[in-house]
């Protein structure tokens, strides 16, 4: 790319770095608030970039694995200030989630048995069992506006959850059958993907500070594509082939590497669809956490900052505590947060320099907008299974499980039915529900409900 090439606009990349910073910070409550934060304060206060752009990105990043929060930040950093735009945009993105998540695998870690903080994530458990169902309902009425969409939905509900099949395996699946649909003509697959759309008499292309046109920079560059993506994927992997060469296939932080790599990409649909599928290799596979663990750590994310993916975080910090020999429990932890942050997130801007400058071509491709929206129908059914999963081991102290001709059932032990937490999780779902409270006092809420009980019960 040459260097020389000027900005279409008059914003200083130092007043870029501290927008970037204030929405970091903002970021809350999952990718539907991230980007609904991102579009206030940048298309309607400071009008950087237009309504129809910010959408076209959003549909783009909705296409790729991973979450779609951080790569929309990546999209459009570079796309204000080339290279390093997206760059700073990205990581900054990520930053305040990642301390913040450190400093609570610190308490947790050390200080978990002390009964106030059982009592934090007791509390926060029911709130995350209520936020997922909210995440069925609003996904759910966004994508599934036909029998198809349902069907699709359905199918994969009952893969995940009877029969155990791979999230990768349902979301190429879905993918393929819309795509399929797409090229047919099938309206039923136009149901269109995004986080709804804003009005669009906010503010046009043409009147926000980078205009309609394509700046120079984000012309397609074979050259530039090429060389950005070389050097990411050498970021991304060296680690990962280092660790398997050094330690071998069974050290926990070559596990970490490998799995999490193998995540970063298959991540679509958001944190919450592939939620289940990391929940059921961390805990059945791997064992480095217990099923109620993940609660936790998913409540961490739910309360901080940043992506909600970044939970990995915590699974990684909680795999290496436990596992590693030869280190401190604590300096391991360490290590291993920033190494399953380094494989989740590096992959990110990979997928977005690669793609984002021949994005413009995909903006009237029928069937990859088939196969975006059958993807997110079958997440629905995705996050359901998660939903359910989650709600057993909230509510039940005991959950087994009952196997007939390939088909696996839960079955929660009812005699282990925990009633605080079931009076929690309901007075959770009520407030969201019917009261429309905000996610954060909901969680805020449960957390000292749940720090209250401790001085009580535990």
């Amino acid at each position: 790319m040459p260097p020389n090439i000027e900005s279409p606009h008059q914003v200083p990349f130092r007043e870029a770095v501290r927008v970037w910073l204030r929405i970091a910070l903002l970021s809350f409550g999952g990718p539907a608030g991230q980007i609904a934060v991102m579009h206030r304060i940048l298309v309607e206060e400071k009008k950087w970039i237009g309504e129809r752009r910010f959408l076209h990105a959003l549909n783009y990043c909705m296409m790729l694995p991973g979450p779609e929060a951080q790569q929309l930040a990546i999209y459009i950093g570079w796309l204000m200030h080339r290279t390093k735009g997206g760059l700073v945009a990205g990581s900054l993105f990520v930053l305040p989630g990642f301390i913040a998540i450190l400093a609570l695998s610190y308490l947790y870690a050390v200080l978990g048995n002390v009964g106030a903080v059982e009592g934090l994530f007791f509390g926060l458990k029911a709130a995350v069992l209520a936020v997922v169902l909210n995440a069925v309902v609003r996904i759910g009425k966004r994508a599934l506006k036909n029998w198809i969409m349902l069907a699709i939905a359905s199918a994969a509900f009952v893969a995940i959850f009877l029969f155990e099949v791979g999230f990768p395996l349902i979301i190429l699946t879905a993918a393929l059958l819309g795509y399929w649909g797409g090229k047919r003509g099938m309206t039923a697959f136009e149901v269109g993907g995004g986080h709804g759309s804003a009005d669009e008499s906010v503010l046009s292309d043409r009147d926000s500070i980078l205009g309609e046109g394509l700046p120079a920079h984000a012309s397609p560059n074979r050259q530039w594509s090429l060389r950005m993506s070389a050097t990411l994927l050498l970021l991304w992997l060296t680690p990962v082939v280092l660790l398997l060469a050094m330690f071998g296939s069974e050290n926990v932080f070559s596990q970490i590497a490998l799995f999490f790599s193998k995540m970063a990409v298959v991540t679509f649909g958001g944190a919450y669809a592939v939620l289940g599928y990391i929940t059921q290799e961390a805990v059945q596979n791997y064992g480095w956490l217990a099923p109620g663990e993940m609660l936790d750590g998913l409540g961490m994310a739910e309360t901080t900052p940043g992506p909600l993916i970044q939970v990995v975080q915590f699974v990684g910090f909680m795999g290496a505590y436990r596992e590693a020999t030869g280190l401190d429990p604590l300096v391991a932890a360490t290590l291993a947060a920033l190494l399953t942050t380094w494989v989740t997130f590096v992959p990110c801007f990979l997928w977005i320099f690669l793609g984002a400058p021949y994005v413009e071509r995909l903006r009237d491709n029928r069937a990859l907008s088939s196969a975006l929206s059958a993807i997110t129908a079958a997440v629905v059914g995705v996050i359901l299974n998660l939903a359910i999963w989650f709600g057993f081991h909230v509510i039940f102290a005991e959950v087994g499980e009952w196997r007939f001709m390939g088909a696996r059932v839960l079955t929660p032990n009812l005699e282990s039915l925990d009633v605080l937490s079931l009076l929690l999780a309901v007075g959770a779902m009520v407030a969201i529900f019917h009261f429309k409270v905000g996610m954060i006092k909901v969680l805020a809420g449960c957390a000292i409900l749940g720090v209250l009980a401790s001085l009580v019960v535990f």
